[in-house]
């Protein structure tokens, strides 16, 4: 069962306390986390599951021949680098931003039902409309997202909704609309074919079309998470201290979930369900920056894409000529992961 943390107490009406010198570390630490993405952006073009020279790759980005390692450089690498970007920074807003939400560090993206709602959407579309296309898909991804998101509000309570019934009717949906799913999967062998790469979140399909088709969704939310981050940051100290603070908490509500809603509706409409990537990033930022928001989410904007990239590379290179999925990837670092932080979780309650 989901619990509320208990309220904060803090001086500052839009940040809880820092560690003394942690201010000071915050500017500095940023700017190493956007090297290190520059370093797995270069990394995600350079390798890959067919080795390409460092020549050829400079020949493939910037002297375009249509060569066979011109193509896989320019047309392959690069997309799939740009998705990954957009994507990550996606799932690491939206993962910060669910967990301020519901006040609960163990809360994912998918937890209301974002992702569920995606797939129920590409499934049905596959089935029923006979949508091949990954451009297809991205729209009913994003569609579906949203009516879930709406669904689980309502559900939730409207205006009288706090972050558990938010959770639960989101843990309820999810449940139904996996259900669904899998039961649609298994009556037509078509869809499930056509869904495998995309249920297990890849970036191999990338391509420019669906990158320009995500971008403003996630630019739009990347935007509303951070124009959030004081009201979240209020109301992460509890709800009585949140409004004698002056947050409006049913507007901040609704805003979080839109701006979850835009962000991991988009990474997962043209990726598929890529999971624990909003879950680890935060955690391993809070660490760095404390709780404060208008640290926490530049902080997770860059090392989610991080993370995300790095997996995919990976991915390419432990199955060589072959390539392991990077939402598979994740899975096995987010697994150990998840469960150390249960540990310490309860271990803190003790």
């Amino acid at each position: 069962m989901l619990v509320e943390s208990p309220p904060r107490e803090s001086a500052e009406p839009a940040a809880a306390p820092a560690v003394p010198g942690r201010r000071a570390l915050r500017p500095a630490g940023l700017a190493v986390a956007v090297a290190v993405l520059l370093l797995i952006c270069v990394a995600s073009i350079a390798v890959g599951a067919k080795s390409v020279p460092v020549s050829e790759v400079w020949h493939g980005l910037f002297h375009y021949s249509g060569t066979a390692n011109d193509v896989i450089v320019r047309d392959v690498r690069v997309p799939r680098t740009l998705l990954g970007l957009v994507a990550g920074v996606g799932l690491g807003l939206a993962g910060a931003v669910m967990q301020a939400l519901t006040r609960n560090p163990l809360a994912d993206p998918g937890l209301l039902g974002i992702n569920a709602g995606a797939s129920a959407a590409v499934v049905s579309a596959i089935t029923f409309l006979g949508v091949t296309s990954v451009g297809g898909y991205v729209w009913f991804a994003f569609a579906g997202a949203a009516v879930v998101s709406a669904a689980v509000y309502v559900l939730g309570g409207s205006r009288g909704a706090t972050p558990v019934r938010l959770a639960l009717a989101g843990t309820a949906a999810t449940a139904a609309l996996y259900g669904y799913t899998n039961a649609v999967q298994l009556l037509d062998a078509a869809a499930l074919e056509r869904l495998r790469f995309w249920t297990v979140g890849s970036l191999s399909t990338a391509d420019l079309r669906t990158i320009l088709t995500i971008l403003p969704f996630v630019a739009a939310g990347a935007l509303l998470a951070l124009l959030l981050a004081r009201p979240l940051n209020a109301m992460e100290m509890g709800d009585d201290t949140a409004r004698a603070l002056g947050a409006h908490l049913t507007r901040t509500r609704v805003l979080a979930m839109l701006c979850v809603t835009l962000l991991c509706g988009a990474a997962t409409a043209a990726c598929g369900p890529i999971v624990f990537v909003g879950l680890m990033v935060p955690h391993v930022v809070r660490a760095v920056t404390g709780p404060d928001m208008r640290w926490v989410l530049p902080y997770c904007a860059v090392l989610a894409p991080v993370l995300l990239l790095g997996a995919d590379v990976l991915g390419r290179v432990v199955t060589r000529p072959a390539e392991l999925q990077v939402g598979i990837v994740t899975a096995l670092i987010g697994g150990p992961v998840f469960i150390q932080l249960v540990r310490r979780k309860r271990m803190a309650q003790l």
